[in-house]
């Protein structure tokens, strides 16, 4: 029973491996028909892909050949027309050619018959071709000799007459198309104020403000001289300039005290620096001289607040400088040499109160100092004649300042000589010693001087009133008397961390 049993189950176990093994492969084979048939779809669509592009590749080919051809064909119309020009011109050519040598065969010919000629004048005649020419002209010049001379004479006249006419209309056009007015430098400027309160503000208790403002600026306000405003009276522009932009900013700011004029002082200082190159850009731009060094911009801008016979210099420069350039051009000389060169022919005057020597010779220095073309130098140095005029560019700077300070209108002697005079006050003064700076104000007619405390004491300050009144008593002229303020002032500073 138990053998039958065992052989029922090794029957039935034999059985269901037969069964699995036949479902498995029948599961293989329809999945591997599954895959065939997606490999085949896929292969199908490559194909129609590869066809379509390969019509796509076909067709653009065949437009590509089509433009080559159109391409040919052009060319080969071209290198056609070509060929045929240069068959016309090689005809032309040979014509010209033919025509040359028949002009040379009929130029010889008629040397020939001329030299014929001439032999058979010289029998007739029984002189020679050059004993006959001069003969004639012997008696030429006997018949016309005055007449000749009359007209030589006349020529000559005629021929100056033009050239000193010629030579004013360059003048006039050059200055009538420059020339704007009488360009004079002034000794105020005047802040706008719109109430009395702020006129107030500016005063201070008891003048407290008024005068640490005129003290610290070297300037005197005149309250005043105008209702709607302030004047600035100094005859330094630099110092009247730092006094109008401190005015302006304190003016603003509302909170005016001598903290805060102290403040707004030496901010106005540093800017100044910035507005004076500026205006040199301003200048450099309007002579439309761009290779200027740009180291001398700021001292072209520093012309700005100088003056000559109330003449503004940096004003007088650039006008200058289109007038040369106009006269340049009429002559046929270096417009940009001439122009350069009346630009910087008074950079000097910039730093001639800081250097020794005439503005003529602190100007070469500056200009060889930063290497400016040396023609450029040859220009703007025989201005005032201590030079020779070396280029005809340096004779056009000399002219153009004559034009531009000659004109009427344009200076002031009076002007120069007033504040010719008040320097002279400042420099007698800053010549002692232990003195930090100089003030001269009331149009000369008072000097506030401001000594280092450590090198002079209240008795030294007493003595060098004296002694600088003496000095200007001695060596200055000028009307009426001048009063001379010492001021000594101590200060001490301490900071508490």
């Amino acid at each position: 029973m138990e053998i039958i049993i065992l052989e029922s189950a090794i029957v039935a176990g034999a059985f269901g491996v037969a069964m699995g093994y036949i479902a498995r492969h029948y599961i293989a084979k329809l999945k591997r028909g599954s895959i065939e048939q997606k490999l085949e779809e896929l292969i199908l669509s490559a194909k129609k892909e590869a066809n379509k592009i390969e019509d796509e590749a076909l067709a653009r080919a065949q437009e590509i050949r089509n433009e080559i051809k159109t391409s040919e064909d052009r060319l080969q119309k071209q290198e056609e027309r070509i060929d045929k020009k240069e068959q016309e011109l090689a005809q032309e050519l040979d014509a010209v050619k033919i025509k040359t040598k028949n002009i040379e065969v009929l130029g010889e010919k008629l040397s020939a018959k001329e030299k014929d000629l001439i032999r058979e004048y010289e029998k007739v005649a029984g002189l020679t071709n050059t004993e006959v020419r001069e003969q004639l002209f012997s008696k030429i010049e006997r018949e016309s000799s005055d007449d000749l001379q009359s007209r030589a004479l006349k020529l000559a006249r005629d021929g100056e007459s033009k050239l000193e006419d010629k030579a004013r209309d360059i003048l006039v056009n050059s200055i009538y198309r420059i020339a704007n007015g009488p360009i004079a430098g002034f000794i105020t400027s005047t802040v706008e104020i719109d109430d009395d309160e702020t006129k107030g503000k500016v005063i201070g208790k008891e003048g407290r403000n008024i005068k640490t403002f005129e003290r610290l600026s070297g300037v005197e306000l005149l309250i005043d001289e105008n209702p709607k405003g302030i004047v600035i009276s100094c005859f330094d522009p630099v110092r009247r300039a730092i006094a109008k932009n401190a005015l302006e900013m304190l003016i603003k700011d509302g909170r005016i005290q001598p903290v805060k004029i102290e403040e707004y002082l030496e901010k106005a200082k540093k800017e100044i620096g910035v507005f004076m190159r500026k205006k040199g850009e301003e200048a450099v731009l309007a002579c439309g001289l761009l290779s200027i060094p740009e180291e001398l911009i700021p001292i072209i801008g520093r012309l700005y607040f100088r003056t000559s016979y109330g003449q503004n210099v940096l004003d007088h420069s650039i006008e200058m400088a289109h007038i040369a350039g106009l006269l340049a051009k009429e002559v046929g000389a270096d417009v940009h040499i001439a122009k350069a060169g009346a630009l910087l022919h008074d950079i000097g005057k910039a730093v001639d109160h800081e250097i020794q020597g005439t503005h003529v010779e602190i100007g070469r220095k500056i200009l060889m100092k930063y290497g400016v073309d040396e023609r450029v130098i040859l220009a703007m140095q025989a201005h005032h004649e201590e030079y020779p005029y070396e280029t005809i560019e340096s004779v056009l700077v000399q002219v153009a300042d004559a034009i531009s300070g000659g004109r009427p209108g344009a200076r002031r002697d009076t002007v120069d000589r007033y504040i010719k005079r008040l320097e002279d006050l400042e420099v007698l003064a800053m010549s002692f010693a232990g003195i930090e700076r100089v003030y001269a104000l009331q149009a000369g007619r008072e000097i506030r001087i401001f000594v280092s405390p450590t090198l002079v004491n209240d008795l030294e300050a007493r003595d060098l009133a004296r002694n600088i009144a003496i000095r200007v008593e001695q060596e200055l002229r000028f009307p009426g008397e001048i009063k001379i303020h010492v001021i000594r002032e101590s200060r001490v500073i301490e900071f508490a961390r």
